[in-house]
């Protein structure tokens, strides 16, 4: 009887570990767009610690900009890379086009790390990319809504997500746990 219990508990772990890591394989094999057009995937990142943005431009957390570029730029040698995926579903707060969002965060924060066409996080039209991340994280209650601009996903080299950041929480507050991912 014991024999039958671990071998259904190595069947069920090793199940459920294939069925992980095969989601983390597609998290690198997501379609994306740059916000120059170009179609990509995520594989060039694959190996890195990834945080993953919904940004916006004309939001009251827009000014974390500033702070998620010198996270960026303190670890971007040591593997780490932000991910920015705009998105106007919240009080349309990123009204611009690919051009003009590119140009104000330069210009305005001088933003280095890439940037992604906008998407939708939220709804019937949501990116598949946040598909998965609010399936990996949902969020306080198990919502797994994004409750407004600037969540934050923060990826181990393995494309597993860590942890969830809600807009409130300051680029400077996740250091630790980046930190603890390098």
């Amino acid at each position: 009887m014991m024999m039958k219990w671990i071998i259904a508990a190595i069947l069920l772990w090793g199940s459920t570990g294939y069925a992980k890591e095969a989601e983390m394989i597609e998290l690198f094999e997501k379609n994306v767009t740059t916000i120059d057009g170009r179609q990509t995937t995520l594989a060039p990142y694959k190996g890195k610690v990834i945080l993953i943005v919904n940004v916006a431009s004309k939001c009251g957390f827009t000014p974390q900009y500033d702070g998620l570029e010198k996270l960026y730029r303190k670890y971007a040698d040591k593997g780490f890379i932000i991910l920015g995926f705009p998105c106007n579903q919240f009080g349309g707060q990123e009204p611009g086009s690919g051009e003009e969002i590119m140009d104000f965060c330069r210009l305005n924060y001088g933003v280095t790390f890439p940037m992604f066409a906008k998407i939708d996080v939220n709804g019937p039209n949501t990116h598949p990319l946040y598909v998965l991340l609010k399936k990996e994280r949902p969020g306080i209650l198990g919502s797994g809504a994004i409750k407004w601009n600037f969540t934050k996903f923060l990826l181990d080299r393995s494309g597993n997500v860590v942890q969830r950041f809600s807009s409130s929480t300051q680029p400077a507050e996740m250091d630790y746990k980046i930190i603890s991912l390098l």
